[in-house]
């Protein structure tokens, strides 16, 4: 099955809005290289799939800033029940292995309303460059 990615996100700080920066490294074992929220643990990257937006009620959707994200990749393509826990995922050379769907504590506006409660987390089991356009594939 393949998606494609649609943005490339990062935040130097943690707590203000990434923004689309069109390309990355995802670095194994760290995340995408730039971003506050890379480390050695197991929420390395944040991925969104666009198909979760549907479950976004109208209200909430009415606070989303266009060009704000909360996920360090927008990807389209592939079902959310194809995106469970333990699934792989390769983007261009790169490989994530998905750890956790949304989190403990979910944010009530905004883009992290969505993030929060579908955002697929995890780590980067194989380091590669990342672009807007490259083809996501479901691995296994």
């Amino acid at each position: 099955m393949r998606g494609k990615v649609i943005a490339v996100n990062k935040a130097e700080q943690r707590g203000i809005i990434k923004r689309n920066v069109g390309a990355g490294y995802l670095r194994e074992e760290w995340g995408l290289e730039g971003d506050a929220h890379a480390g050695a643990w197991d929420r390395q990257v944040s991925i969104l799939p666009l198909e979760a937006m549907t479950l976004v009620p109208p209200a909430i959707r009415a606070t989303f800033a266009e060009g704000d994200y909360s996920e360090n990749i927008t990807i389209e393509g592939i079902p959310l029940d194809e995106l469970g826990i333990g699934r792989r995922l390769r983007i261009r050379e790169a490989e994530v292995l998905i750890c956790h769907i949304g989190k403990e504590k979910p944010k009530d506006k905004g883009r992290p309303y969505i993030v929060s409660r579908e955002g697929r987390f995890g780590k980067v089991l194989k380091s590669g460059k990342v672009a807007v356009g490259d083809a996501v594939i479901l691995l296994g």
